[in-house]
């Protein structure tokens, strides 16, 4: 979780009270966050916020939160925003690449050594948390008095554009950059293979930004900035506004004048747009929620404001409480949502009453103890139990297997192409833990009692598998006859045609007339194509029936 690091002077200056330093390591917990290093009598203090706060990753984001949390101003503080004329120009063909790019101006602002570490640190977490390491978004924050309006957001050929990198002193093309600077080599692969990257430039055609990559060092920000220009580029629009919410602010909390920039192009508005978010929900149904025993709306409301909201009764509703929070609050996205800042804000110390005395012992669930005590037959059967990843990749399970396939649940954005999707079967698995221990001794026996997932739901199975100079089809049916006969179930056995099987060496176990497992001879083509040596025989079945949970699936 993020760290934040502040003085004790510095927070209370801008709190605007001074706040006994062991009320604010007592209050600060309250609110969601864990206290570090804190010393009566030494300044430094250092606190870790859970990562739905975003908005408190700075000490100016925690100087708001506790002036409302401590009555010290309670409500939703007003944030204005002033036109300033400037105008950012956003090219259609930036879509492609890094699609959004909101900016916005802060005036004003007295740029001390403890802002400037501050604004350094807040944008960096937000690129770690929300901007999911640069890749979702990048923050850039320039002296506005080194460059000139309007502003473009464009793109430009890896050796078309020359500027000095922020912390050094060569010009360098793009592409230079992501092999020469740290920062460039570092976040490269964000650019993947596009032909053209995206720059900020002004009208003199200066660069203030490589997005996502570095800003340029003409527009380095000094303890003499007064005036900033702040850009936010990324791939998702929600994510971009709320940090360029949470950036300007923080600024403003240091005393700086919001101003709105026109962004025109590829998209038409004001940025940025600090307007309140509204949300009405039931008093009856956040009491009941979260525990309130006596309480009634203004329970609901009084909580809300020292949460930082406005909120109020609705006078046509009696149920009804309207809240009315900041655009910097990424982290409310439901009722529910609400109704948890409603019991921080009514005090986490309030709840309570009689403890239980009821014992509550806990058990093994039926499934479990089931599949403990076939772990036992295993065992004892001389097989050595295994535990593979529930990730797996189609080839494997349904292509060099020779399995038939079934509904899969795929991942999206694979980051590997071993782990494309969650296995419908045990025995791949299974044969890569065999190819990784080929050059061990013979013989082999290795089980797994494990979940495999089918039409979205998971199925607790079991799989044998067993490599040796000379194995054949009659080791695996008495396997399979031997598991059977300890779980007492009545079975059937019929041929199995799979290409799984060497031909006349496979066949299916049915319960009831449903086919839950096969056993069998794995065929050459496939005991190769995992990378074994020598043969393999396999037993496999769905313990559902067995466990009297639902029906048997189909193999």
């Amino acid at each position: 979780m993020p760290v934040i690091n502040f003085g004790y002077g510095d927070l209370c200056g801008l709190i605007g009270r001074s706040i006994p330093q062991d009320v604010l390591a007592d209050r600060l917990p309250m609110i969601g966050a864990d206290m570090h290093d804190v010393e009566d009598g030494v300044d430094a203090m250092s606190v870790e916020f859970f990562p739905d706060r975003p908005d408190l990753f700075s000490v100016e984001g925690v100087a708001r939160a506790m002036r409302a949390f401590l009555d010290v101003s309670p409500g939703l503080p007003p944030y204005a925003v002033e036109d300033t004329g400037i105008v950012v120009d956003l090219d259609p063909r930036t879509a492609s690449v890094r699609p959004y790019c909101l900016c916005a101006v802060v005036r004003g602002i007295e740029m001390t050594e403890e802002l400037l570490k501050s604004m350094m640190e807040l944008q960096e977490k937000l690129h770690i948390t929300i901007g999911r390491k640069r890749s979702k978004l990048a923050i850039g924050i320039h002296d506005l008095a080194k460059v000139r309006a309007p502003f473009r957001y464009t793109l430009s050929e890896p050796h078309g554009t020359r500027f000095v990198p922020l912390a050094k002193t060569e010009a360098m093309d793009l592409a230079e950059i992501l092999v020469r600077h740290e920062k460039g080599v570092a976040y490269a692969g964000l650019l993947g293979s596009f032909e053209e990257y995206p720059v900020i430039l002004d009208a003199d055609g200066e660069v203030l930004s490589f997005p996502p990559v570095i800003n340029g060092a003409l527009t380095a920000v000094t303890t003499g900035t007064r005036d900033l220009f702040i850009d936010v580029t990324g791939t998702d629009r929600k994510a971009v506004k709320g940090a360029l919410d949470i950036v300007t602010t923080a600024l403003a909390e240091r005393g700086g004048t919001i101003g709105a920039v026109r962004m025109t192009g590829a998209e038409e508005c004001m940025s940025p747009d600090l307007s309140p978010v509204e949300r009405r929900i039931s008093a009856a149904a956040c009491l009941e929620f979260t525990g309130i025993r006596s309480g009634d709306r203004r329970t609901v409301t009084d909580a809300l404001e020292r949460m930082g909201m406005d909120a109020e009764a609705d006078p046509d509703d009696p149920d009804a409480v309207v809240a009315r929070y900041g655009a910097y609050r990424l982290d409310i996205m439901h009722d529910v949502d609400i109704y948890e800042d409603v019991a921080i804000g009514h005090g986490f110390e309030r709840f309570g009453g009689d403890y239980s005395v009821v014992q509550t012992p806990g058990r093994l669930s039926a499934d479990t103890v089931f599949a403990e005590s076939l772990k036992d037959v295993m065992i004892g059967s001389g097989f050595t139990e295994v535990t593979t990843l529930t990730l797996s990749n189609e080839e494997e399970e349904f292509g060099i297997s020779g399995l038939p396939e079934v509904d899969t649940v795929r991942i999206l954005n694979p980051i590997t192409e071993e782990h494309t999707c969650l296995r419908p079967y045990l025995m791949p698995s299974l044969m890569r833990i065999l190819r990784h221990n080929r050059h061990r001794d013979l013989p082999q026996r290795i089980f797994e009692v494990g979940y495999v997932v089918r039409d979205g739901r998971n199925e607790l199975r079991l799989c044998a598998l067993a490599t040796a100079s000379k194995t054949s089809f009659t080791e695996s049916k008495s396997l399979a006859e031997s598991v059977m006969r300890e779980m007492s179930a009545g079975y059937t056995v019929s041929p199995c045609d799979h290409p799984v099987f060497i031909p006349g060496r496979g066949a299916f176990i049915n319960v009831d007339g449903e086919r839950i497992g096969f056993f069998g001879e794995v065929s050459p083509q496939t005991v190769t194509a995992f990378g074994i040596t020598h043969p393999v025989t396999v037993f496999e079945i769905d313990l559902g029936p067995m466990t009297a949970r639902r029906s048997g699936s189909v193999f």
